[in-house]
């Protein structure tokens, strides 16, 4: 991976993490959109267990952009996580809609500072960091 990629997405990503809620609450309903037949994948409590879930996502999304800078040790925790998406139902189709509600969620989060650039780097991190949980997990 280029380290003009990496270096687009953590620092387009620090500008992500002061808004992470809204965020959250961003890619969620971007993902239920795009493929209503997700959300019975998730917390049915929408005020508590979706924040939570919300929580989880950005607090492993900051672990991910974080670790691009050693992917030795990013690539094993990718393939756990995938691995563990398997027991919640998540099937490889789901990783592209997936994609697609973050790359939303961060266009509507970054607003003008979501350059084509920065769109394109994020695109490649994520297919990557996506085909290497697909892998591990099927």
């Amino acid at each position: 991976m280029e380290s003009k990629t990496i270096t687009l997405v953590q620092e387009s990503f620090e500008k992500v993490k002061p808004i992470a809620p809204t965020a959250a609450k961003i890619f969620y309903s971007k993902l239920f959109e795009l493929d209503p037949a997700l959300e019975p994948l998730f917390p049915t409590d929408k005020e508590g267990a979706m924040v939570e879930q919300g929580n989880k996502l950005m607090t492993m999304l900051a672990a991910a952009v974080a670790g691009l800078s050693n992917l030795d040790a990013l690539l094993p925790v990718l393939k756990d996580l995938g691995k563990r998406h398997v027991e919640y139902k998540v099937e490889p189709s789901h990783y592209n809609t997936v994609g697609a509600a973050l790359i939303g969620t961060l266009e509507a989060g970054l607003g003008n500072d979501f350059t084509p650039d920065v769109k394109e780097a994020w695109t490649s991190v994520y297919g990557t960091m996506s085909t290497v949980m697909i892998e591990a997990a099927y």
